[in-house]
Order: structure tokens, then sequence, then C-alpha cells
């Protein structure tokens, strides 16, 4: 019962006011007919093709749209303050900690002990609780909703920041990764894909190492099939449980880190429908399966055998003493697993039916109704099966899908300068410029406002995806599965995970991806854009 009422928590938080009915059917766009066929409601942000031509440069081209709607300059101040606010996200979790201790400490010299009342709760320090919530990175993007409401409501209107909300973004990304977590971490899935990956763990004799080299190998090419989001949700889960529970230190946990999010963004581009920046672009510029896979994904595998190759090397020493201690017995003793690492036998058709749910969640991306559906019949077959079953717990995936919908709202409005900058650059320089960009917004916003130019080379549109792909794991933003891992991972890391650790980790995993991309040939696959014009997309940054 309770986890029906999470659920119902979460779906209130993730659809869109319009799912409510919030917004008045009887509105009128502000904006009718854009160029390719979409409608905007809002007055902001101002539609690119409705800015006038500039004279000169970008700098120019950026103070005329900063002058026609200086709200452009408040949302993108907002956004640079709520990516500042992630730096300094483990500060404040610091801060909450020794608070919370003070506070333990004066409740000793009190003598207040109400937990120990059989219906008693123990007080609360609410400056510490609200310090932990600031030290959320998964709620960072959700906070600064509100300051960007403020400046909406100053610039244009109340009733324009509901338009926004309600008719001009779209949450069914977050919507997906709320779902595809919670499925991809139910137990029979977890199992299955552990033994998978055993078979390829076990020509290392299962050692924590060969583990950590299996996982970060596998896992990324699986996200090519079942999704990026699922495959960041396996993947992390089993190397918190195969990995990082042995307390790595902290270099080896945050190369280890930043190797995870570079491999999972760019293990996803063997197919067109499993990344978020591909799919952002796959049908207006025609590209299947078998182009990414000529043109990109090959290129991808061998970007990602050479960076986990080279760590393994870098790090084998500090992973030979991980397997060292893991294999020990200096106590004599060998403890019971917690119950929910158990490796009691899983009956066949539960898994099966478990994969058959994910599969459906894959397939219906791009349909709320249908794998929000889904989901709820997922949630009663677990509690029919609930003693193969570990507890589903939606609380990660809830504050990453509220991580990623506020991303959604602050995204939306950043096209007036990231678009500028995608088109003053020249073909050589383009993929390194998306690659920085994909930095500080989701990658997928970047390959979406590529689409949105006419006339873009092959060259070109092959420069922005490899780009936006390549820095897929600079940032917790950069990519949509990133923190899905992070708030599997944090825990692992004292004062939860430093943007600086993860940027430096993923930093050279980063080059060799990048040079892969660059260095070998692409593949003789043609493109093949639809002949009528394309559809709107089903996800909007």
């Amino acid at each position: 019962m309770k986890s029906f009422l999470c659920l119902l928590t979460a779906l209130m938080f993730l659809l869109p006011p319009a799912s409510f009915a919030a917004a008045d059917t009887h509105d009128k766009p502000a904006y009718p007919k854009l160029a390719d066929g979409s409608t905007q409601y809002a007055n902001f942000p101002k539609p690119l093709e409705t800015y006038p031509q500039t004279e000169g440069g970008i700098i120019e081209t950026l103070k005329a749209r900063a002058k026609a709607d200086p709200f452009n300059v408040a949302a993108s101040v907002i956004f640079l303050l709520a990516i500042l606010h992630t730096f300094a996200a483990s500060t404040f979790t610091k801060l909450s900690h020794q608070m919370e201790h003070d506070h333990e400490e004066e409740m000793k010299r009190r003598g207040v002990r109400d937990e120990l009342h059989p219906d008693g709760v123990a007080e609360v320090s609410f400056p510490a609780t609200v310090l932990h919530y600031l030290g959320e990175v998964e709620a960072v993007f959700g906070m600064w909703v509100i300051a960007l409401a403020g400046a909406a409501v100053y610039y244009h209107s109340w009733h324009d920041f509901i338009l926004y909300l309600a008719k001009d973004r779209v949450f069914t990304e977050p919507l997906f990764v709320f779902v595809i977590m919670a499925i991809a971490a139910s137990r029979p899935v977890l199992r299955f894909s552990e033994i998978l990956m055993s078979k390829a763990a076990m020509l290392g004799k299962g050692s924590p190492a060969a583990w950590w080299l299996s996982v970060l190998i596998i896992a990324p090419v699986l996200g090519s099939f079942i999704t990026e989001p699922a495959a960041m949700t396996i993947g992390a889960l089993l190397l918190a449980k195969r990995f990082y529970r042995y307390n790595p230190p902290a270099k080896l946990a945050y190369a280890t880190l930043g190797l995870l999010f570079v491999n999972i963004s760019v293990g996803g581009t063997l197919t067109h429908f499993a990344a978020p920046p591909v799919l952002m672009v796959a049908g207006k510029w025609g590209w299947d399966t078998l182009f990414m896979l000529e043109h990109f994904g090959w290129k991808a595998i061998i970007g990602v055998l050479l960076s986990s190759g080279l760590y393994f090397i870098w790090f084998r020493k500090e992973l030979f003493k991980i397997s060292d201690q893991a294999d020990g017995n200096e106590d004599g003793v060998v403890n019971e697993p917690v119950w929910n690492e158990r490796e009691t036998r899983i009956p066949a058709w539960v898994t099966f039916v478990h994969l058959c749910f994910l599969g459906w969640t894959v397939y219906a991306a791009h349909y709320p109704v249908l794998f929000i559906g889904g989901f709820l019949f997922f949630m009663a077959f677990t509690t029919a099966t609930r003693h193969h079953q570990n507890r589903i717990s939606l609380k990660s995936p809830l504050l990453v899908g509220f991580f990623l919908a506020g991303l959604v709202v602050h995204g939306g409005c950043q096209a007036w300068w990231i678009a500028p900058v995608i088109m003053a650059l020249p073909n050589a320089a383009l993929m390194l410029g998306s690659t920085v960009l994909t930095a500080f917004n989701d990658n997928a916003a970047i390959t979406y406002l590529a689409s949105q130019v006419e006339g873009l080379s092959l060259a070109a549109k092959h420069a922005v995806v490899a780009g936006a792909v390549t820095g897929g794991g600079l940032t917790v933003i950069a990519n949509a599965p990133n923190p899905a891992g992070q708030s599997i991972l944090s825990k692992h890391f004292k004062d939860g995970i430093s943007p600086l650790g993860l940027l430096l980790g993923a930093l050279i995993p980063t080059i060799i991806v990048y040079l892969c991309f660059i260095i070998l040939p692409n593949g003789t696959a043609k493109e093949h854009p639809p002949e009528i014009p394309a559809v709107e997309q089903t996800s909007h940054p």
C-alpha cells in the first residue's frame, strides 16, 4: 500500500500541470504556428525564428536577444546559479551533518528521549534538515524553478509561467526515467543482469577487479538495447555491490564514476532509440540503427574498451588490493549476506515477466499513459511475488525524475544563447563546442537545437552528436541517466559526490572517446531523411 501511495505522490510531482487540467483549454497560443509546425502558448522564451537578423558576430546577436527579452538573461543567470549550487552541495551536506551532531548532543544534555515511547518520534533539527535538502543534488534544479517562476512573473506573467509548464514543456523523459529506474532496480532484473555479467567476471575469478571491468564494459553496451537510464541503474547497483562496498580510495572511486558516466553516454549509440541525444535527431535526420552502428556505435565500443583498459592498468594496484581484501579471512568468520543480497533462486517465469515489463517500458517510452499503466501492473505483480522481491524504493527514482523535470524547465529557456553558439562554430570546432556545451546543459538539448537548424551538412550533424555523447559524462547534468547513477552511488562518497571530482574522473575517458570519433573512419550507411516533415519530438529539452 505504501508503494502505491509513493507512486501516486511521484506522479503528482512529475506529471505536467496539464495532466490535472490546470490550464484553460481556451488559452490562445502566443505563437500559433512556428516554422516547424509546432505551437507555443507562453510568451517566453521567444522562439528563435522571431528574433530579427543581427549584423555582426555572436556577441552582437546575444546582445540583441537579451535586449529583445531581458527575461533571457534572468533565466540564464538563474540556471548558472543552479549549476553553481550543485558544486556547493557537498558544503551544505557537511554543515547539515555538523548541525545534526550538535543537535543530538543538545538532546543528550536535555535528556530528551521521545523516541523511546512506542509512538514517539525523535526531535528533528529543522535547520539541519533544510541544509540536508540544499545538499541534495537531485533537488537543486527543482528548487531553482521557484526563482525562475519569480523571474517569469516579473518579466511576463504568472499565467505565462503556467502555460510554459502545462503546454510548452514535455515531461515524458523524467517520467520514463522514474519508471525504468524502478523496474531495472528490481531484484529479478538485477539478478538476471548479474548472472550475465558474472560469465565475464569469472574470467578474472569473480574478483572485485574482474567485476569492475565487466560492469564498466558490458553495462554501457546493454544501454543500446534497454536504454541508457536502465543500463545506468543496473551498472551503478552492481558496482555498488561488487566494488564500492569495499571502500576504494577516493581517486579510484571518482575515476570509476567518471568512466561509468562516459561509457554509458557513448554506449547507447549502437542503436537510434536508446541515447536521448540521438533520439532527438534520429527521426528528423533519418538516422537508423545501421547508420548509428557504422558511424558511431563501433567507435564508441572501441572508446569504451580503451578507456576501461587504460584505467584498469592505471589503477591495477588499487584494484588488486581490493580483490585481496574481498577474499581475505582475517577474522575467520564467514558473515551471512544481507537479505537484499541473498542469492536464492528466482523462478525463471518471474524473471521473464520482469523482463517483459522492462521491454514494454522501452517500447512505450514516448507514451506515458502506456508505460505508467504498465508500471502499475508491475507494482501489482511484485506484490503478488514479494517473496522473490526486494522492497522497491521509489525515493531514488522520484528524486532523479524531479532532477530531470527541473532540467527540462530550465533548459527550455537557454536556446537563445546555445543556438547562436552552435551556428557560429565551423565544422572543425563544432564537435569541441558541442562537448563543452554539453557539460553545462543536457546533451539532448544540444542535439535538439541543432536539429532545428536547416541546411546542416552531414559532417556538422556528426560533429554535434559526437560531441554531445562524448561530453555526457563530464557533469551530472550532461546526460539524462547521470542523476540515476549519482543517486545510487552518492552514499559511497563522503559528503556526497564532488562535481570537480566527477569532472576529473571523466576527463581522460572523454578525451579517448573524442579522439576515437575524430580519428576512426565513418561507415558507408546513408541517412534517410523523411519525405514528409518530421513530427514534433515527443520530448523537448
